[in-house]
């Protein structure tokens, strides 16, 4: 790494900190002021509140990585133009070629960042802010339906990966912060959708190799699953103090019923959607999410092409402060259309790799158009 490429890295990544800090700060001060409502209520005290505050800034690290890269840039460079060192650098033949370079080698730092929170740190640590508010809370998670939770999942001859005998549709009152499942049902159909069992669970417990110990079981078997052509047909019935089931559901297909798919990593999407799919459920909006996490740490690299054409505006009083302020309102606008194209696509079926990929296209093409500009002039 030369000089100028040593230079350029440590004036930016020290500017780029330090705006992340600033909006992580600004980000928990207003979470933390909606976290105050509920503390003295059920155990939830305020070091429950900091701590779920705390877990919760990996994720926004993930999100505001870009921003905090096009401003920390965009404030750099101005200080270069504003001190004529940039103008300097040109004369000593720094081409906008090679400046593009730097910054290029620069991004691949920011992207493998952006890439660890959002693959690793953020996935785990909004999980487990989830788990300490809940526990605190003494409370369970449970869908905003009366009936608990749904899934479907198939039934197979050898466990996981024979052929396909069945349906399974399963339900449960609610999931403790631990995993553990009360209030469990399970209706199993046969390949004619015929109801061929119902198994009724006071709680179950996941113990690994996508099996659960079902507990104070009591199960109903219908003859030949024809109860619904024929009410008189025979049925078994029989109650136990536990079972093992092997299902395709484990506790990482439960946790994304109540995750924010933005929040999930990359390889959670796809298993799901892949769950998704083979219970023939809709997955446009996991695909789409799953996309997105595999291109919005490209999107470092287009905040950066955005940043580069502020290098050749030369502002005099009030320059810095002018190209921050446009820096935010760029990436405040890089956000906001990349939601609103998330839901565009949702609502017009585009294709997922589309939805999630023209934003960052349509900024860099802008940022191309501009650094064409202001270099030929």
């Amino acid at each position: 790494m030369s000089v100028l490429e040593r230079y350029f890295a440590s004036e930016i990544i020290r500017s780029v900190l330090f705006a992340l800090l600033a909006f992580l700060s600004l980000f928990a001060f207003f979470d933390l002021m909606g976290e105050l409502q509920d503390v003295g209520h059920n155990g939830y005290m305020l070091q429950n509140a900091m701590l779920y505050v705390l877990l919760g800034m990996p994720g926004y690290v993930y999100e505001l990585m870009p921003i905090a890269t096009l401003i920390g840039t965009i404030y750099t460079l101005a200080q270069f133009a504003s001190r004529s060192e940039f103008t300097i650098m040109r004369v000593s033949s720094l081409s906008t070629v090679m400046a593009a370079k730097i910054l290029a080698k620069i991004g691949i730092l920011f992207m493998l960042v952006t890439l660890l929170f959002g693959e690793v740190l953020a996935p785990k640590s909004s999980e487990l802010a989830e788990k300490v508010r809940l526990e605190a809370q003494g409370a369970s998670v449970s869908q905003q339906f009366r009936s608990g939770l749904w899934a479907k999942d198939q039934i197979r001859a050898n466990g996981v990966h024979g052929s396909v005998i069945g349906t399974r549709f399963f339900n449960a009152q609610s999931i403790s912060p631990a995993g553990r499942l009360e209030g469990v049902r399970l209706y199993e159909l046969d390949n004619a959708f015929h109801l061929a069992k119902i198994i009724i669970a006071g709680s179950g417990d996941y113990v690994g190799a996508n099996t659960w110990r079902l507990n104070e079981v009591t199960e109903t078997v219908f003859a030949d699953g024809k109860t619904e052509r024929d009410i008189t047909a025979p049925l078994s019935l029989r109650k136990i103090p536990s079972t093992m089931l092997v299902s395709e559901i484990t506790p990482e297909i439960l946790s994304v019923l109540f995750s924010d798919p933005d929040r999930m990593s990359a390889y959670d999407l796809l298993s799901y959607t892949r769950h998704l799919a083979a219970n023939n459920q809709h997955t446009e909006r996991y695909e789409i999410a799953f996309w997105k996490k595999l291109i919005y740490p490209l999107s470092v690299f287009v905040m950066l092409a955005m940043a580069l054409p502020f290098a050749y505006l030369h502002f005099r009083a009030g320059g810095v402060s002018l190209k921050i302020f446009t820096g935010i309102m760029i990436g405040v606008s890089f956000l906001l259309v990349n939601n609103l194209f998330a839901h565009l696509g949702l609502l017009n079926t585009w294709s997922p790799f589309f939805t999630a990929a023209l934003p960052s296209m349509f900024f860099f093409s802008i940022a191309a158009a501009t650094l064409y500009m202001v270099d030929r002039h």
